[in-house]
């Protein structure tokens, strides 16, 4: 879908109580949105064409201020918790009120926008911003209507975005003066006090992730995908630093999305009409794709610059390592235009390991598939974090916890269901270290990682002999082409056997504490996937 520029027949801010703005400007053509963004203050031209802007006070999202209703509709569905906390109906009413009211007499960008590529799952979004620069990151992220379609297009949901309006923590129930809260009755967001623009991606992504299963018996996904040319789908999951983008950006293959999907019974579908990339250390020999679609109408987030200040500088972390740029999905050749595809041949786990311990690429059963979906590993390094000295684990739930309202044994039991069906083959891919931790050992080769996601896209490792890994029970193949045999049994690459060997160990001990959390909740098929060895976690 295109921008359109033009003002719709439905043309009003009532359903949200907003009706006393000096002006409204209704989906203005990222052109205009630059010009606007200039004039304002609020960025400036990078020499590839790119606006570049500063977010602010927040450079990435703030998930302590993220809220959630509590009422009828969520108090039984929400996992409530430290990730899904609750604000009441009255709070929220009080922070509606008092941004409507902040808004009074105000310029204001509307911009109507949908999440899903499914037409029959789709959300209609009208996002309302007091920026410039919020209204062009949702033309780039969010489904964009041709003129034909924008009359007919009601919105369902609603998203204020004042980034320079504060909250009261008194008056909105809220921990600061920035909040992201979302009202599943009220169907609004409000984005206050922030300015970063990934909170209105995630807040519409948590929407997804909370309504697709219950009222269309769709499966989201926090993963990238892609297909080849004959339709063979392929999934990938993983956290940040993991490779999931580096990964799935293929030249031979054509992407369907880069961050957010559904898994429905006609198989996989973008969320977004866009890409939302980190662009720390871009270069255009490690990442061409990424790099080329930064040009006139993509937004790059919080960069530096060369001394004429008009070159970005990738490799400036100065104002945050998360540097981003977000960029219309048809910035990138090839990409599939639909946004739909079939049903996964190839699920990917990514995880960065920097115990050195886990196979550089293990095929998964169904039990061992939810198990490590729910366990969303991967671990931090020295030097990524204040503070981080040494290989720390991470585990985020479904490899997205920080956006699922739901339990996530409740998504986990989706995949399996999926993976039965369609007979998805799940592989388990170590991106991280071998012949040792971090600090003794490598980082593993990222032409070895590649081959080996192509041997397992192109079927070449389903008749290979498989051994069964002691500890993890996970099926390593014992060869893979362009691969030397011996990178891909962890424990033969360490010069030191009974070290690999308690490194295993604890590992395992870390997956099975972890996972204890959601004991309660997981089925035995899914307790069942974890380490194959007795873990003591007292």
């Amino acid at each position: 879908m295109k921008h359109t520029g033009i003002t719709p027949k439905n043309a009003s801010l009532e359903a949200i109580g907003l009706e006393g703005v000096a002006s409204a400007q209704w989906n203005l053509p990222p052109s205009t949105l630059v010009k606007e963004c200039i004039l304002n203050g609020e960025g400036r031209l990078a020499d590839t064409g790119a606006l570049a802007i500063n977010t602010g006070d927040f450079t990435g999202r703030s998930p302590k201020d993220r809220f959630i209703v509590s009422d009828d509709k969520t108090n039984s569905r929400v996992d409530w918790g430290d990730i899904n906390q609750s604000i009441t109906s009255e709070d929220f009413g009080r922070l509606l009120e008092d941004t409507i009211e902040y808004l009074q007499g105000k310029n204001v960008y509307v911009r109507d926008g949908a999440v899903g590529a499914d037409p029959a799952t789709r959300i209609n979004t009208r996002v309302v911003s007091e920026l410039a620069y919020s209204s062009l990151f949702v033309h780039n992220m969010f489904l964009r209507f041709v003129a034909a379609d924008i009359d007919g297009a009601d919105p369902e949901w609603h998203v204020i975005c004042v980034p320079e309006f504060e909250s009261n923590t008194e008056r909105h129930g809220c921990r600061q003066g920035n909040i992201s809260a979302i009202d599943f009755t009220r169907k609004i967001i409000i984005i206050a006090g922030s300015g970063y623009t990934g909170e209105i991606k995630k807040g519409m992504f948590s929407v997804m992730n909370f309504e697709l299963p219950e009222v269309h018996g769709v499966l989201p996904m926090h993963c990238s995908s892609n297909t080849s040319k004959d339709g063979n789908v392929a999934v990938f999951f993983g956290l940040s630093g993991t490779g999931k983008t580096t990964l799935s950006s293929d030249p031979l293959r054509n992407l369907i999305g880069d961050d957010e999907h559904g898994w429905s019974d006609n198989g996989v579908f973008n969320m977004e009409g866009g890409c939302y990339a980190k662009t720390i250390d871009l270069s255009e020999e490690g990442e061409p794709q990424i790099y080329n679609a930064i040009k006139y109408g993509a937004l790059l987030e919080n960069i530096g610059f060369e001394s004429d200040g008009v070159t970005p500088n990738y490799e400036d972390d100065t104002i945050t390592p998360n540097t981003r740029v977000s960029y219309p999905i048809d910035h990138i050749p090839g990409a599939v235009e639909s946004g739909m595809a079939g049903h996964p041949t190839d699920i990917f786990f990514l995880t960065c390991d920097a115990f050195g311990v886990l196979p550089p690429i293990s095929r998964l059963d169904a039990n061992q598939a939810m198990f490590h979906f729910i366990s969303g590993y991967t671990a931090k390094v020295a030097g990524t974090e204040v503070g981080v000295v040494e290989p720390q684990t991470v585990f985020s739930a479904c490899f997205g916890a920080p956006f699922l309202p739901l339990a996530p044994t409740e998504y986990a039991e989706m995949l399996g269901e999926r993976i039965e069906k369609h007979g998805a083959r799940i592989w388990l891919v170590n991106t991280g270290w071998t012949g040792g931790g971090y600090g003794v050992g490598s980082r593993m080769k990222l032409h070895y990682t590649r081959a080996m996601i192509t041997a397992a896209l192109e079927g070449k490792l389903v008749k290979i002999n498989m051994r069964t890994d002691e500890v993890f029970g996970l099926h390593v193949p014992n060869s893979c082409p362009d691969v030397p045999s011996d990178v891909l049994n962890p424990r033969e690459t360490w010069d030191d056997k009974s070290a690999y060997d308690a490194a295993a160990a604890d590992l395992a001990k870390r997956f099975v504490t972890n996972f204890s959390k959601f004991n309660d909740k997981a089925t035995d098929a899914m307790r069942s996937g974890g380490p194959r060895v007795a873990v003591n976690v007292n």
